[in-house]
């Protein structure tokens, strides 16, 4: 569907309600990600400071004949204002522009569950610092409610999730932007299942759904149904089995999300390996866990700040000292290796 080119002034624009408002289905390539609640002039910057524990966002609102109208520009080249036909506007990311441009392509497979067999936790790093939610702050709980079963060990299986028990046909959310890997009936203990790929890399697994709303490859917002919940697959009750995985592996839902509240924990993550264990869970080091924060942000913001050069034809340590305004005896220091190394073409290295 191409867009309606409205002469609309910003002024114009400015003065509109903003009523939560939902694109149609067709296939362009932005992504609804903030609704608006208030009739507020919609800030042209899309910069504004997220609270400590962002609240969720107000769930789609299921909506007829909306039509996109006019699209307004903002100082972010990633972030657009769309005006729709029913008065409403929103803020959009453009996909064509992501975090990682890799992460809607690499192990991308509609069919499999897990796609990431042949990536050893060995290769993961120790840690990672996840973005959970930026300035417009896309994120919405999987459903709200006190838990049945936690993460771990659960008679002599690994419970790799937490269920939420509910009455079927109750909607279910997606979590953060994304877009669907893979939805299916498994025929397996998930029942019907819908998992979403984020653009922070985390995968969002919901099972035993009674229905799916969305198909593998379609683009999804936070707070967008994405299925209803159910009893399907090895089920003794309606419920939402609810997962979060990082390359396939799975870590303790509840280290991101107080599903009884649903809120969020943090707005960025320092997800750690150890995290993968399946005894390692959110209430286990609880007290450690409001001790570290601060140690948590700060590893994040190291993590953040470091950066890597791939080894090219002719490049010497010396001249990738240069380029990076570093030493080599930093970068021999933060790689392991010594002033002699020999470099191998591919090889990557941490300059910072």
């Amino acid at each position: 569907m191409k867009y309606l080119r409205l002469v609309l002034p910003l002024a114009a624009a400015i003065s509109l309600s903003s009523v939560y408002a939902q694109t149609p289905a067709a296939s362009d390539n932005t992504d609804l990600v903030a609704d608006n609640t208030t009739t507020a002039t919609p800030d042209n910057s899309a910069t504004a400071t997220p609270t400590a524990k962002p609240s969720p966002v107000a769930p789609v609102r299921e909506l007829e004949d909306i039509l996109v109208v006019d699209t307004l520009p903002t100082i972010n080249s990633a972030v657009k204002i769309v005006l729709f036909n029913d008065n409403t506007w929103r803020y959009v990311r453009d996909r064509e522009i992501v975090q990682d441009s890799t992460v809607y392509a690499k192990y991308w497979n509609t069919e499999a569950i897990s796609p990431y067999r042949e990536v050893p936790l060995s290769d993961l790093p120790k840690s990672v610092a996840i973005a959970l939610v930026d300035s417009l702050k896309n994120y919405h709980y999987p459903y709200k409610g006190k838990m049945s079963s936690r993460y771990g060990p659960r008679r002599r299986r690994n419970h790799n999730g937490v269920d939420l028990p509910l009455k079927e046909g109750d909607p279910i959310y997606a979590t953060f932007d994304g877009r669907v890997r893979f939805s299916q009936d498994t025929k397996t203990g998930y029942g019907n299942l819908v998992i979403i790929r984020h653009d922070n890399g985390l995968e969002t697994y919901m099972g035993h759904l009674s229905e799916r709303k969305v198909e593998a490859g379609q683009w999804v917002t936070a707070g967008q149904v994405i299925g209803l919940g159910g009893n399907t697959g090895r089920s003794t009750g309606p419920h939402l089995h609810f997962e979060v995985r990082y390359y396939g592996q799975s870590f303790d839902p509840e280290r991101l999300i107080d599903f009884s509240s649903g809120l969020l924990r943090r707005e960025t993550f320092l997800l750690k390996r150890s995290y993968f264990d399946i005894y390692s869970k959110y209430d286990q080091n609880f007290d450690d866990e409001i001790a570290n924060e601060e140690d948590d942000k700060r590893e994040a913001a190291e993590a953040a700040a470091r950066r890597y050069y791939v080894v090219r034809k002719g490049d010497t340590l010396s001249g990738i000292a240069v380029k990076y305004h570093t030493t080599v005896t930093r970068i021999c220091q933060l790689n392991g290796i010594s002033r002699n190394k020999t470099l191998s073409i591919g090889k990557r290295l941490r300059v910072l």
